[in-house]
């Protein structure tokens, strides 16, 4: 079942449930899939090009998340924890902090990376295995760690 399925299930069931929030987020993560099919011009999108779309809305949302608490805005962070819980529901599991470490492990091989000069060519190759399953500054950070 494709994301945009699932999404139009969950906004039916939403909308039985009279869950306004939800059906609010909802709608929010089908326009911006269908925005993209537009902006890229074809129609079912791939699961990369899906997982990119939920990454950047999950993103946007918490760095409001930090912007409300950073203004004291009380209200707002719970409205925005929860569209970040709602979001995070159709992202992939994500990774385990040791799962990284190893798979940072098997990439610096792969590339032969041996110090902080070789930092972008793992980020590069790193990233696209990681993507919607792990947060970039945590690899960033972690990346640097082996290297040292």
């Amino acid at each position: 079942m494709s994301l945009l399925d699932r999404l139009n299930d969950d906004m039916k069931q939403a909308m039985k449930n009279k869950e306004k929030e939800k059906l609010s987020v909802l709608r929010m993560l089908k326009a911006a899939l269908q925005n993209e099919a537009i902006k890229l011009g074809k129609s079912p999108l791939s699961e990369d090009e899906e997982l990119t779309v939920l990454s950047r809305e999950l993103k946007q949302r918490k760095d409001s998340l930090r912007e409300f608490e950073n203004a004291g805005r009380s209200d707002l962070v719970e409205k925005v924890k929860t569209e970040i819980d709602i979001v995070q529901s159709y992202m992939p599991k994500p990774l385990t902090e040791d799962e990284l470490r190893e798979l940072i492990e098997q990439t610096i091989k792969e590339v032969g990376a041996s110090s902080k000069a070789d930092m972008g060519k793992v980020m590069s190759a790193i990233m696209p295995k990681v993507k919607g399953k792990a947060d970039g500054s945590l690899v960033n950070k972690l990346v640097q760690q082996q290297l040292s």
